[in-house]
Order: C-alpha cells, then sequence, then structure tokens
C-alpha cells in the first residue's frame, strides 16, 4: 500500500482535533505548554464535526485503494474510526452538546480538571496555568452559548442536573477562597500574583455560571423530564459503548444478574454475620467494626502501597508489565466531584503517570472492605494496566486507537473482568469479597435502573421494591439502598449521574460480559487445536489490541 496508512490518518487526525481542541492536547500530553482553554460553543462544534467530515472521506479512500491488502492493525483503526466518528456526528446532529450538563464528565467538570492534567514543575509550567486559568471565563462563555442555543431549539438539560451542577459550582467556591486560589497557591512565589489574579477570573466565571444556572436556564428547564425515551439512549448507549442494544433483552439480562448477585451475597452475609437481616445489614457492621484507615493521607498513601504491591505480584504471573506502566498515583479527589471514584490516564510520552482519584465526600474514615476490588478496577489490574498498556503500544497501533478512540464499554468492561479476575484468583478475603460482590450488585443494578428510567419500563413482579409500578427516580433510589452498602449521599449522585449520562451506565457489565465472552471462546478453540490455553499471553494480546466497540472486541478477543 503506498501513501498515508490509514493508522496515520487516525494520527493526523489526533493532532488536527488538538489543534481545534486544546483540551485534547493537555489530557495526551502532547503540548506541555498549552494555555488555550476548550472551546465549547457551537461554533467550536461545528468545525470539530468539519473535521470528522473529512476523516471519513478520506478513510473511504484509502480503503478503497487498500482493498484485500490492509493488514490487521489498519484494519481495526478503520473499523474504529468509522464507528467513533460516525456516531459521534450523529450525536452532534442531536445536539446532544447543546444539553451537556451533568455532575460528571461535562464541560463544566472539563473546565477544572485540566489544571490537574498540566505539568507543574517548573516556572514555566506555573506561568501556562496562569495565562490558561485566566481564560476560564472565555470557555464558560462558550459553553453557555451552546446551552443557550439548545434553548432556543428546546434541547434542555432536566432540572435535576442543572440544580446539581450549580450546588458543584457552589462546592468549589466554598471556604475561605476558592479551589482555583488553593490549587494556585502551590506555584512559585515569584508568580503569586499573576496566580492569584488568574484565580480570581476563574472563580468569577465560575460564580457566574452559577447564577446562570441557577436564574436564567433552571426556569427555563422546568418541566423537562429526568428520562431521555428509546431514541435517545439508544444513540447515547451507541455513543458510549461502541454497541448497538435491544434495550429489553439487556434489562431482562440485568435482572437476572441482580438476582444471581442477592443469593451469592446472601450466602456470604450468612458466612461472615450469622442470622444477619441482609448483606446491606453485613456491610453496615463492616463500617463500624470491619478494617478500616483514618485518614484522608493515610488513606492515599494505602491506596498506593495496596497498587505498588499488586503491581510486584502480577508481573511476570498474570501479566509482564512494562518498567513505564509500573508507575501510578494514588490521588484524593479535589472537592465537588461526584461521588465515584476515577482514573485520568498517562500522557502519551508517560511523563504524567496514570492516578486515580478518590473523592472523600468529607470523610475521614475509610473501611478497607469496600476500596479493595474498586482499586483492583481503577488501577491494576484494571484500567491503570488497560490504558497505560495502551500508550505503551501506541506505535505499534496509533495514538487514536490507543486514547480518543477508546469507549467505555470496553475500558470499563475490562476494569470490571479485572475485579473478578482477582477474586479468581484468591486475592479477596471474605470482607474484601463482600465489597466485590457489592460493586458487582451495584453494577447490576445499574443496567436495570439505568435502562429502567430512561425508558419508563415496568418494574418485575419479584422485585422487593414496587413490584409492577414504573420506574422513577425515587423508586431506584429505593431499590439501590436496600441492595447497596454504598453511604446514601454516593447513591444519590449516582441516581443523578445516570439520568444526566445515558446509556454509559451499563457499559460496565455489558462490557464485562463481553470480556468474559471473548475470553471462554478463545480458551475453547485453542483446546479444540489441542493446545494450551496461556491466560497471561492472552491478557496481554487482548491489553495490546488497542480501543474497539463491544460490537467488534468479543469477536477480536476470540480469535487471540
Amino acid at each position: 500500500m503506498t501513501g498515508p496508512t490509514i493508522r496515520q490518518l487516525a494520527d493526523t487526525y489526533v493532532n488536527d482535533l488538538a489543534d481545534l481542541d486544546p483540551g485534547v492536547a493537555t489530557a495526551l500530553g502532547l503540548r506541555p505548554h498549552e494555555d488555550r482553554m476548550p472551546d465549547s460553543s457551537p461554533e467550536g462544534q461545528q468545525e470539530k464535526d468539519r473535521l470528522a467530515r473529512g476523516v471519513l472521506a478520506d478513510l473511504d479512500a484509502l480503503e478503497a485503494a487498500a482493498g484485500a491488502g490492509m493488514d490487521e492493525a489498519d484494519r481495526r483503526c478503520a473499523t474504529l474510526l468509522r464507528d467513533r466518528l460516525g456516531v459521534q456526528l450523529e450525536a452532534s446532529a442531536a445536539g446532544e452538546h447543546l444539553r451537556s450538563l451533568r455532575n460528571i464528565g461535562s464541560p463544566v467538570h472539563g473546565a477544572r480538571s485540566i489544571f490537574l492534567l498540566m505539568p507543574t514543575s517548573s516556572d514555566e509550567d506555573w506561568a501556562t496555568i496562569a495565562r490558561r486559568m485566566a481564560r476560564l471565563p472565555e470557555a464558560y462563555s462558550g459553553y453557555v452559548a451552546s446551552l443557550e442555543e439548545g434553548r432556543r431549539q428546546g434541547l434542555l438539560a432536566a432540572p435535576r442536573q442543572v440544580e446539581t451542577v450549580a450546588g458543584q459550582l457552589g462546592e468549589w467556591l466554598d471556604g475561605e477562597q476558592s479551589w482555583f486560589h488553593d490549587f494556585v497557591a502551590q506555584g512559585p512565589e515569584g508568580r503569586a500574583d499573576e496566580l492569584h489574579v488568574a484565580a480570581d477570573k476563574a472563580a468569577t466565571a465560575v460564580e457566574e455560571l452559577r447564577r446562570y444556572l441557577e436564574e436564567d436556564y433552571l426556569p427555563a428547564a422546568a418541566g423537562t423530564p429526568d428520562a431521555v425515551g428509546s431514541e435517545r439512549y439508544l444513540l447515547n448507549a451507541r455513543l458510549w459503548m461502541g454497541a448497538s442494544i435491544d434495550p429489553q433483552d439487556v434489562y431482562e439480562w440485568g435482572w437476572a444478574e441482580y438476582r444471581r448477585l442477592d443469593v451469592e451475597m446472601r450466602e456470604l452475609a450468612e458466612q461472615l454475620r450469622p442470622g444477619a437481616e441482609s448483606p446491606v445489614a453485613v456491610m453496615r457492621h463492616l463500617d463500624e467494626h470491619g478494617r478500616r484507615v483514618e485518614g484522608v493521607e493515610e488513606v492515599r498513601t494505602w491506596l498506593q502501597d495496596m497498587m505498588d504491591r499488586t503491581i510486584a505480584e502480577l508481573d511476570g504471573t498474570h501479566f509482564d508489565i512494562a518498567d513505564p506502566i509500573k508507575q501510578v498515583e494514588a490521588m484524593i479527589a479535589p472537592a465537588g466531584s461526584a461521588a465515584a471514584p476515577y482514573y485520568t490516564r498517562p500522557s502519551v510520552d508517560f511523563a504524567r503517570p496514570g492516578r486515580t482519584w478518590l473523592p472523600t465526600l468529607g470523610r475521614t474514615t475509610f473501611p478497607m472492605y469496600d476500596l479493595v476490588s474498586t482499586w483492583y478496577h481503577e488501577g491494576v489490574p484494571g484500567h491503570h494496566l488497560q490504558l497505560a498498556q495502551w500508550v505503551h503500544v501506541a506505535p505499534q497501533l496509533s495514538i487514536y486507537q490507543t486514547t480518543l478512540g477508546s469507549s467505555s464499554g470496553a475500558t470499563e468492561g475490562w476494569a470490571l473482568y479485572a475485579e473478578r479476575l482477582m477474586d479468581e484468583l484468591g486475592y479477596l478475603d471474605p470482607e474484601e469479597r463482600m465489597g466485590y460482590l457489592d460493586a458487582q450488585m451495584m453494577r447490576a443494578v445499574r443496567v436495570v435502573i439505568d435502562v429502567g428510567m430512561h425508558l419508563r419500563l415496568q418494574i418485575p413482579q419479584d422485585s422487593p421494591v414496587a413490584p409492577g409500578e414504573v420506574w422513577t427516580p425515587e423508586l431506584a433510589l429505593e431499590f439501590f439502598t436496600r441492595h447497596s452498602g454504598r453511604p446514601l449521599d454516593f447513591l444519590e449522585s449516582e441516581i443523578v449521574r445516570y439520568l444526566g449520562w445515558p446509556g454509559q451506565a451499563i457499559s460496565y457489565k455489558l462490557g464485562e460480559r463481553t470480556w468474559l465472552a471473548g475470553r471462554a471462546a478463545a480458551r475453547a478453540a485453542h483446546e479444540a487445536r489441542g493446545e494450551t490455553f496461556d491466560l497471561k499471553s492472552w491478557h496481554m494480546a487482548a491489553l495490546s489490541l488497542g480501543a474497539l466497540g463491544l460490537d467488534d472486541l468479543e469477536a477480536e478477543l476470540a480469535r487471540l
């Protein structure tokens, strides 16, 4: 094949997109002194759409020229590009970016979290931060322009999302000084004045956005339903998972998973505390009397030690972990974050390591039973091992396949598979296994209530909560509370998250199902050929595929 390859086209797209969206450049670590803020205006989205359409046209030409001579990596890259850019254009045409307001992962949060991804080791790094932070008003102005265009078109976020985000913005400003002032206080003394002025501008922009949401947008959003309906739900499921689904089948499968896990949790609860009323009662006992860590810095250190130890134990046994991947940092999430822990990827040169983030929600005591499997999920062998491995193999694939092309079905599915793997390998004691099953139950309940709330489905007749009624956020919270050991404020945050991020919550369990099915198919194929199935080799080959949507992932895993 002469001329550019499909993988080269994909990497050119990444660089061109980084020109349009400086947040992409910072997330990937491509331009350490980039000081522009992302453009969330309607015009900014139009520019991204034009770029995507041009790439798809070039892809058509390259595929036609390659014919049957396309290599495997290019074939997977072409499939990924066509799926991801195609559904992103559909979402843009549907105006999803004009009502992108939710308690996690929105442009509101991206404009703050970008500073957590920037280098801070030199004087010039802090000069860049000062320039960029002073431009936060521009970012929010473009974002408000998109919300206003959505308002003009009748495309509005639900009041629940508006109120929640406004409350989060208030938390960013709460206390003696804003989060931005706290952040720049770490900077060099010689730049204190300009950093303080930049933080003043950022805090003012946050307050103006909060006031806009409460006084202008919220009244306009009155009456907008939480449920998005079938059309938007199916589009968003493809956007976040790379998969087309039958929502009724998914709903019924999720309910079967909930019933299976409920039995398993009750059996373990009886083992841990004979005669206990329920698994939740056992977890409430563990909250008070189980092993725990006291102190915020102490829990951060404990999580760091746990990840370092796990890397050492898994390397060479169940994985081959490259040296750059062995560095991962445990971090405490900034105030005003959503309740769920999360992970941020390393930069493309590993100059910024992968990081796990724990929101404390004001807590200073942390039971261990519900942290262990969660950090297998967020750290190793979960998100960090997969996404840092992608960075490691990017030279053999493309930056696109190992960063921007990912969707949560493959990544969250792997992280949930990683939790299950550690259970299979015997890493969890009975208390920690209760936390693992609680995490599994949360993901199964997510499937049920996410689909159920958005499509307004009937609650199954064997439900302990409101059988035969239609799912509402209130009934979903009641059901969740009965079946989860997580604190109430966490569960309330989760309900808001599902309502504002339709189709994303189901990606965890559906993704895990795909990884397990792919492993089983690969094992069966090896055994049919009379070969020994080497799980470590399969893991490393699977983690080196790069991003794929769930519609394509299972078949690729089965071939390994």
